[in-house]
């Protein structure tokens, strides 16, 4: 049975607004998470995520608040990332009303994270975000970093580390391009079809879309699901957009 390409807008929330920038940097103001989630929800969007750009304050009474709030409105799975240390972390989004939760900076700080995420709540809830830089000295070309545009490295291999991370019990990786984000030239698709190559649970594509048209090769790269925040946020491209490109394309979308 072919499975469904999932569409899935990216919020990034920032003291409790979305927030986007390009590389990382230079944010402006989107609007409300709620309004934009319950928006998206209507508009056919399968999934959501909400990454907390803002979760290294430590502060994050005002993201619950916004993930309690959301799941009232919407009906179809919200992720949540950002900030996320502890299985104990996880816990409390999930209580919140996050279905799935990622984790970035922690895992890469300490492995074994991910398996005891996996084994407390199962693999399905845990999402492993990866920031990936090209151009650095890694046996694939590409490195995992961390903080975002700050681009900081890890010396990680970062088609290794995906592969790692699926073994550890991660249930999905949100592959994200840094060289690519906000840039609207297209999904980095060499990065794409390396970590599908080396994994076999679900892969989200992440980073550099510009239009509907450049959705379809990101699945044909490997992609399971197609993630982007700002041509949907400041309407460049709409959710049924994408949705015609992937069935003209011979993709199945709900």
């Amino acid at each position: 049975m072919t499975v469904a390409v999932r569409v899935i807008p990216c919020l990034d929330v920032d003291a409790g607004r979305v927030v986007k920038g390009v590389n990382f940097e230079n944010l402006r103001d989107a609007g409300d998470p709620v309004e934009l989630a319950a928006a998206y929800d209507a508009a056919g969007a399968d999934e959501l995520t909400f990454l907390d750009v803002s979760a290294s304050s430590g502060d994050r009474a005002t993201m619950y608040d916004v993930v309690a709030r959301t799941a009232e409105q919407v009906f179809i799975p919200l992720t949540v990332g950002g900030g996320v240390r502890t299985p104990d972390d996880v816990d409390r989004l999930l209580r919140a009303g996050a279905d799935k939760v990622g984790i970035n900076t922690a895992a890469i700080a300490r492995p074994e994270v991910i398996s005891e995420i996996a084994e407390r709540f199962g693999n399905q809830v845990l999402v492993l975000s990866a920031d990936v830089a090209s151009g650095r000295d890694t046996d694939s070309g590409w490195e995992v970093t961390t903080h975002g545009g700050q681009k900081r490295s890890t010396g990680l291999d970062a088609v290794e580390w995906c592969a790692r991370a699926a073994e550890l019990g991660a249930g999905e990786i949100l592959l994200n391009s840094i060289d690519s984000d906000g840039m609207k030239q297209g999904f980095d698709l060499k990065l794409i079809a390396a970590v599908r190559a080396a994994v076999d649970i679900p892969l989200i594509a992440s980073g550099g879309a510009g239009k509907a048209a450049d959705f379809p090769p990101a699945v044909d790269a490997g992609a399971d699901a197609v993630l982007a925040a700002s041509i949907f946020h400041f309407g460049d491209v709409a959710i049924a957009e994408v949705k015609q490109e992937l069935k003209r394309a011979g993709h199945p979308v709900r």
